[in-house]
């Protein structure tokens, strides 16, 4: 398995082909919209946990991020210290509270939900279903897709 098969079945069944991808750059929490083309150079195969094989992540070095702050429609969602405080006074992990801060910045209001990425993106932003990932986040793994090729 190779990083760009794994991305490519795993965009057959993304819902949505927009990403937001999140990071923290020099004390602040940075949010860079992207395309599925961009979000796939950004995008590190690694071995997944529990005997799952291989799995897609954001995982952005340095270079990665300066690349990110000049490619994508970036804004600044809080400082790295306000973000750090929120993760550890909630019972979510960053990602989830990175995807609650972006969900705020568009205007909705955020609820934890556990809908599949194959039915709908993390936020809906004037009709383009997008997925939200924080710095550590999988995409999937390659356990997951053979079983949703398999029709599990």
């Amino acid at each position: 398995m190779n990083k760009t098969v794994l991305w490519n079945r795993y965009n057959a069944k993304n819902a949505a082909h927009s990403y937001i991808l999140g990071f923290t750059f020099k004390g602040r929490v940075i949010a860079v919209s992207v395309d599925a083309k961009t979000c796939a150079d950004y995008v590190k195969l690694d071995r997944a946990s529990r005997g799952a094989g291989y799995s897609l992540r954001f995982k952005p070095n340095t270079g990665d991020k300066l690349d990110l702050l000049v490619t994508g429609d970036t804004f600044e969602v809080c400082s790295a210290a306000a973000f750090k405080a929120l993760v550890s006074e909630s019972k979510y992990n960053k990602g989830e509270i990175f995807e609650m801060l972006v969900t705020e910045h568009f205007g909705q209001t955020w609820v934890k939900d556990n809908i599949p990425f194959t039915e709908a993106g993390d936020i809906n932003v004037d009709g383009t279903e997008i997925q939200i990932k924080f710095e550590g986040a999988t995409f999937c793994t390659e356990k997951q897709m053979l079983r949703l090729e398999a029709g599990a």
